[in-house]
């Protein structure tokens, strides 16, 4: 089994804080998703098996119309096998969700919206420079439960003016609505963005480590009460509702990055595409890839394998990294967890390593301790 990742490198305007690849300039829309559906026919051989998940991401695939989407979906039902209960997921913003759009989706093979509220207040959606508003966050949410059973939101925590109760009424917003699933994200001063160069002008406050951990608390503990499992650290969903995407890529599935700025895996390379919208198409019109890869050596392996099921509720199979990559790396591994066992930000239980709950929202730097560098 593997997975599609088709990034759609289109948005209405900048985000502030947003440092993925994509444009705002839409006339190339039509050649870009042609390129696409090219890459799609020259890669389908590249991975064995059923495609197990689908993901549009970007961007912003909303953008996308019928007749591009309807254009997608036949190439890939036609090069690609897709198992019966694939999970095809878009993003999507609120200001896109109309009824009719909604509509539209809904006739497509589309089984999953993923719905970029980020915040359900006005002055942080300004803040950000988001296309839409408060009201039309809620309004997009009632009306796509009307057409989609299977819906996750994003929103953003340790925002500099976001003080703890107004992220405490967002949680509670949010959890009312009951959403199946919910990702949230700490925000971070991504480089080359306008969020850094505001912060650097002093327009804008700095974003601060331990106003976004008062966050990440308040959130455990609404959470907890209203029965969300947080299964991977930004992902609290409702039970039968995990994103088939995210544990694909946190448990080291293979998939395929599809379109500009695009990243996949393979198991022993990640590649990744050009992050230029017109080099790109113009690679894919000549019959050529725009594809660059690198080769993982085995310490490569085994620190992403510490990281990604770090991530996890589940945590890092002791058996599964000695078996991999020897006595060595798993000796090496217990000697530098041993403090944080020590501290209760890590445990064993059975045969897995784990993060505490305690220790969650330093996961990435306890995973930097023990890469091998």
């Amino acid at each position: 089994m593997f997975g599609i990742y088709i990034h759609i490198p289109f948005c209405k305007q900048a985000c502030h804080y947003c440092n993925y690849h994509f444009s705002t300039t839409l006339k190339h829309k039509v050649r870009l998703v042609k390129a696409i559906g090219k890459e799609l026919i020259l890669r389908k051989d590249e991975l064995q098996g059923e495609a197990k998940t689908i993901y549009f991401g970007g961007g912003t695939p909303s953008l996308l119309n019928e007749e591009e989407l309807n254009y997608l979906f036949q190439i890939i039902s036609e090069h690609y096998k897709i198992a019966e209960d694939a999970e095809i997921t878009i993003e999507t913003n609120p200001d896109d969700l109309t009824e009719e759009k909604l509509q539209m989706l809904a006739k497509t093979p589309i089984n999953r919206l993923s719905i970029g509220v980020q915040s359900f207040y006005d002055a942080d959606l300004v803040w950000m420079n988001r296309a839409h508003n408060a009201s039309e966050a809620m309004s997009s949410l009632h009306l796509a439960k009307k057409y989609f059973p299977n819906i996750t939101i994003d929103l953003i925590y340790g925002i500099p003016q976001m003080d703890n109760k107004r992220w405490e009424q967002t949680l509670d917003t949010a959890f009312r609505l009951k959403i199946p699933h919910i990702s949230f994200y700490a925000l971070t001063v991504e480089p080359d963005t306008a969020l850094e160069r505001f912060i650097d002008k002093k327009k804008s406050p700095k974003v601060e480590d331990d106003h976004a951990y008062a966050h990440y608390r308040i959130l455990q503990r609404k959470a907890k009460e209203a029965n969300y499992q947080n299964y991977e650290f930004s992902n609290f969903s409702k039970t039968g509702y995990y994103s088939q995407n995210n544990m694909a890529y946190w448990s080291g599935r293979t998939y395929l990055g599809i379109g500009p700025g695009a990243h996949g895996y393979n198991g022993k390379q990640r590649c990744w595409n050009i992050a230029n919208n017109l080099l790109y198409a113009k690679k894919l019109e000549a019959g050529e890839l725009a594809l660059e890869c690198e080769e993982l050596s085995v310490f490569d392996q085994y620190n992403e394998y510490v990281m990604t099921r770090f991530r996890t509720l589940k945590g890092m199979s002791l058996e599964v990294l000695k078996q991999r990559f020897g006595n060595e790396l798993y000796q090496y591994a217990l000697e530098q967890a041993k403090m944080h066992l020590q501290a209760g930000r890590l445990e064993i239980a059975g045969n897995y390593m784990r993060v505490t709950e305690e220790g969650r929202f330093q996961t990435d730097g306890m995973s930097g301790d023990l890469f091998y560098v």
